[in-house]
């Protein structure tokens, strides 16, 4: 089994939450990490995805890394998104 491992870093402006952590976030940068295993069969490579993981610091400096699931993740970064242009359209505002 062929597995490939990819990160990205994902930045919330506000704090947050996600299924499977029992606490609010706060903002700041995170790095996802996506795994995903080979598919053996068809004539191309096709790669399906088995985990991803999320590093979140803790209060005693060290960090942990969280099982999260990417659509609970997409959702967190929408809503994130949307407060903070709520935020400045009221900044905006005479």
């Amino acid at each position: 089994m062929t597995v490939r491992t990819s990160s990205k870093t994902v930045t919330f402006g506000n704090p947050f939450s996600l299924a499977g952590v029992d606490r609010v976030l706060p903002a700041g940068k995170y790095e996802v990490v996506t795994d995903e295993e080979l598919i053996e069969g068809p004539s191309f490579p096709v790669y399906r995805r088995v985990a991803t993981m999320m590093t979140v610091p803790t209060p005693s400096l060290s960090v942990e890394l969280f099982s999260v699931d990417p659509f609970d993740l997409v959702a967190a970064c929408r809503r994130d998104a949307t407060i903070t242009e709520a935020g400045a359209a009221r900044a905006k505002v005479p």
